[in-house]
């Protein structure tokens, strides 16, 4: 059976790391669809991968919040939805400082920030 995490943050503290973390990866993810849109090299390639990241974290984080699942979560959950978001935040500030496209940067270090302050705040019951 998986373990259980909690986190105890507050409502004000979670909206003050939610708001940021969101427009970190909807930063991202626009600038990369408009490159895209200009045209698809290796840059764009090796983008999609943190982007990737990214969406798996925000669609768990998503069925979470139907499942009324928003503080108590299996360790899977955690990982999958805070732990997804924070890696492909990191792997994006990564692969946007090579590319050296500056709103990339700047939304995956929002997505890797205030995701990964969300997931530290999780503890095992």
């Amino acid at each position: 059976m998986d373990r259980i995490y909690e986190t105890k943050i507050s409502d004000a503290r979670w909206w003050a790391y939610d708001i940021p973390g969101n427009i970190g990866w909807i930063v991202y993810l626009v600038c990369l669809v408009k490159r895209c849109m200009k045209g698809f090299g290796i840059f764009e390639a090796l983008a999609l991968v943190p982007a990737v990241l990214m969406l798996v974290g925000v669609i768990e984080l998503v069925s979470e919040r139907v499942a009324k699942l928003d503080r108590r979560l299996p360790r899977i959950r955690v990982l999958r939805g805070f732990g997804a978001l924070t890696r492909g935040g990191i792997l994006g500030a990564v692969v946007s400082a090579v590319g050296w496209d500056l709103w990339m940067l700047v939304g995956s270090v929002l997505c890797a920030v205030f995701a990964g302050l969300c997931y530290k705040g999780y503890r095992p019951v």
